[in-house]
């Protein structure tokens, strides 16, 4: 058995693990293990690609709200690594970033790399971080409470490597095309940790609705959503949606769709209504297509309607509400422009389901957190094991909350 020790042992090189490596002090000897042939592989299709790194929101308070059950538990690891120390370290980086709706902030590249790239860079400045890919952790060996080595295979060669100080940052089980297949659960049960089974959260919802896949790739914002289960009103939200041709992602789609899976769990059936301006209750929008109609009349409705409406939903709107692409706006009865303001304010999209667990923006579960030091990352069960990012079972929306959570616990586990 060939032995190698070092000071630290990161395991997985996604964000956690990079930040980790990212922040060891110098002078300590370090070895990055990576299953893929390059590091940081589900990073690079974050954000579908531009990487939502993290959130503009600069009131802790209000920030940790967002993680829900793990508020009080965050609060020592975010005073030591926030938001503002997150935005400093990519921005005196030469990367400088912009916010969007929401307070989610990206590269102003709109490039996952670009977030890559300073991580990567800032690994390779410690020329004692030594990166091992294409390294397929088969076990972690412990012994009274202790990790006393990571089996590792390369090259169908297993070797056994030792350290101080083991980080834990393989990921959960969302994207496991990228690597993030749980494996880490198994062993962390073995070790004695209470690990709560992982569920897919932040889902695209599946519909069978036909007309939604006429509108793949098409995105609104600013439009009011509001979920119904066997009829019921259970919630309204304001954001953006994006149509694909499965159905319907986007963050506000992606932030209701646990308790979606909830309502379809229990056999309900589930519903949305989009109203497509909301801006406008019922009485200001008649006026404005009677308006619209009496000073075009002469012009198709179609073409009118595009003054108003993204030109993608008109041909649903009018056929929806029995209105002919031919009719001009002299044309439109009271009934009809009655029914077009219905089909504009509650468009029904049919929920038929989730997308399972591979298209998962995060899967929650995880270690509980109860187990967990959050001043220092370290585990409460196994002495020498630091354990962080997407392996602590903490549920957060989408909007820059779980590469923050990434960010924090891997600068906090790599500096001790």
């Amino acid at each position: 058995m060939n032995n190698t020790e070092y000071d630290i042992i990161i395991l997985g090189g996604g964000a956690s693990g990079m930040m980790a490596a990212s922040s060891v002090p110098k002078g300590k000897k370090v070895l990055l293990v990576e299953k893929n042939n390059i590091l940081g592989k589900k990073l690079l299709i974050t954000g579908g690609g531009r990487c939502n790194l993290t959130n503009d929101e600069r009131d802790l308070r209000k920030l940790l709200k967002n993680y829900k059950k793990a508020e009080q538990f965050l609060y020592s690891a975010f005073t030591q690594y926030g938001v503002e120390d997150s935005l400093k370290f990519f921005n005196s980086r030469s990367m400088p970033t912009k916010v969007e709706n929401e307070g989610r902030v990206f590269p102003v590249s709109d490039s996952a790399r670009s977030v890559y790239n300073v991580l990567v860079k800032e690994i390779g400045n410690n020329k004692n971080v030594e990166v091992l890919s294409n390294a397929n952790i088969v076990n972690i060996l412990s012994q009274k409470n202790k990790v006393i080595g990571v089996e590792v295979e390369i090259n169908k060669k297993k070797i056994t490597y030792t350290a101080k100080k083991y980080i834990l940052a393989t990921g959960g089980t969302s994207h496991p095309e990228t690597g993030s297949t749980g494996d880490a659960y198994a062993w962390l049960q073995d070790m004695g940790h209470t690990v709560h089974k992982p569920k897919p959260s932040l889902v695209p919802l599946r519909s069978n609705d036909a007309w939604i896949k006429k509108l793949q790739g098409i995105s609104l914002q600013d439009i009011k959503i509001q979920v119904f289960a066997d009829g019921e009103k259970k919630n309204s939200k304001k954001g953006k949606i994006l149509f694909t041709h499965y159905g319907v992602s986007g963050p506000t789609i992606l932030n209701t769709s646990k308790e979606i899976n909830d309502y379809l769990q229990g056999n309900q059936k589930v519903h949305l209504l989009l109203d497509l301006l909301p801006q406008y209750d019922h009485g200001a929008l008649n006026k404005l297509l009677t308006d619209l109609f009496q000073n075009n009349a002469k012009k198709k409705v179609a073409n009118i309607m595009g003054e108003i409406i993204n030109k993608n939903l008109i041909q649903i709107l009018l056929k929806n509400s029995n209105i002919t692409e031919e009719t001009v706006g002299t044309n439109v009865t009271r009934e009809l422009r009655m029914a077009l303001i219905e089909q504009i304010k509650n468009l029904k999209i049919n929920i038929n389901g989730l997308l399972d667990e591979s298209e998962a923006v995060i899967a929650d579960g995880g270690v509980d957190i109860k187990e967990i030091d959050f001043k220092t990352m370290k585990s409460k069960v196994i002495d020498n094991l630091y354990i962080i990012g997407d392996l602590l079972n903490i549920d957060r929306p989408s909007g820059g909350y779980s590469l923050q959570l990434c960010w924090t616990t891997g600068y906090i586990a790599g500096r001790l």
